[in-house]
C-alpha cells in the first residue's frame, strides 16, 4: 500500500524566491505543471491533450479537474488516461496514469502515474486565500494551438463567493449542477486573471509564497469556447486548494501500480 506523508514532498519542493520575483517563481514552478489527456497507440497524435495538471505531495500524484478527463467508457476501451512531463532535456515525456481519488462535486481528481516523481508544488495555508491577494496561474491555454509551452498569467483574487447558486430554471439543472447542489455550497475563487480552455486544472499560485491557493476550474466567455480568443471576458474561477488535502490523503491509500482507472 502507498503510505507517504502529505508533506514528505517538501524536500523536493523548490525554495521560493523573495516576494515579487516572478521570473524565479515561474522558472521553479514550471517543472511541476503537466499536460493531462489520453493516450492511444492508434490515434494520430497518440496523445490527446485535455487540460493542465500539477504535481503535489511527494511528487507521485498529479491534480487536475474532474471534467478534464473523458468518460470512463472512453478510457476503458482503447484510450488510457496519461500525462506528459518535462524531461531534463526539455522534451515532453509521456506517462500512463490512473484515477486514484475523485470528487466530482468539487470537480477535482488526483492521478497516480508511472515513473519517477515530479517536483511538487506546496498547498497553501488557507489564511493566504484572501480577496486582493496577488496570484499567478499557469497552464496551457487553448491547448496545442499556441504550442505546448507553459504560459503564466497574473492577477488577484477578486472575490470569494459560494458556487452553489439556484438554477434559473429546471433546464439549467444539468448533472454537474445537481451534484454541486447535493454536496452543498462551498466557496470558489473569482480571479482577475484571464484563463482559457486548456488552463483547466492548472495551479493558481500565491505570488509571495509560491504555494497553491487554487485550481483553475472555469472561465466565463461571451459565447462558446470558440469565442475565447476573439471575445474573452477575463473572468476566471478556481477551486480553493484547501479542498485537495482530504483527496490527496485518500489517494495515498491506493496501490502505486498504474492499472485501469477506478473511480472512488
Amino acid at each position: 500500500m502507498r503510505r507517504r506523508s502529505l508533506f514528505w514532498g517538501l524536500a523536493l519542493a523548490p525554495l521560493w524566491a523573495s516576494a515579487g520575483d516572478l521570473p524565479a517563481l515561474i522558472e521553479r514552478s514550471k517543472p511541476s505543471v503537466v499536460l493531462v489527456g489520453t493516450y492511444a497507440p492508434t490515434d494520430s497524435p497518440r496523445f490527446g491533450f485535455r487540460g493542465t495538471g500539477f504535481a503535489v505531495a511527494d511528487g507521485g500524484w498529479v491534480v487536475t479537474n474532474a471534467h478534464v478527463l473523458p468518460s470512463p467508457e472512453v478510457t476503458e476501451a482503447e484510450r488510457r488516461v496519461a500525462i506528459q512531463v518535462r524531461a531534463p532535456n526539455g522534451d515532453w515525456e509521456l506517462r500512463l496514469a490512473r484515477i486514484a481519488a475523485l470528487d466530482r462535486a468539487r470537480d477535482l481528481v488526483v492521478l497516480g502515474f508511472e515513473g519517477a516523481p515530479i517536483r511538487p508544488l506546496r498547498i497553501a495555508d488557507p489564511s493566504l486565500v484572501r480577496e486582493g491577494r496577488a496570484v499567478l496561474l499557469m497552464g496551457f491555454p487553448i491547448g496545442g494551438a499556441l504550442g505546448f509551452s507553459t504560459v503564466s498569467h497574473r492577477g488577484i483574487i477578486s472575490a470569494i463567493t459560494p458556487i452553489s447558486l439556484p438554477a434559473a430554471n429546471a433546464r439549467s439543472l444539468d448533472p454537474r449542477a445537481l451534484r454541486q447542489l447535493r454536496a452543498g455550497s462551498f466557496d470558489i475563487l473569482q480571479l482577475d486573471a484571464t484563463a482559457y480552455p486548456g488552463n483547466s486544472g492548472g495551479p493558481v499560485l500565491d505570488q509571495e509564497s509560491g504555494d497553491v491557493v487554487g485550481i483553475v476550474n472555469m472561465v466565463l466567455t461571451k459565447a462558446g469556447k470558440e469565442s475565447a480568443l476573439s471575445q474573452p471576458s477575463g473572468i476566471s474561477y478556481a477551486i480553493p486548494a484547501s479542498l485537495l488535502r482530504p483527496l490527496i490523503e485518500s489517494a495515498k491509500t491506493e496501490s502505486p501500480s498504474v492499472g485501469p482507472a477506478v473511480q472512488k
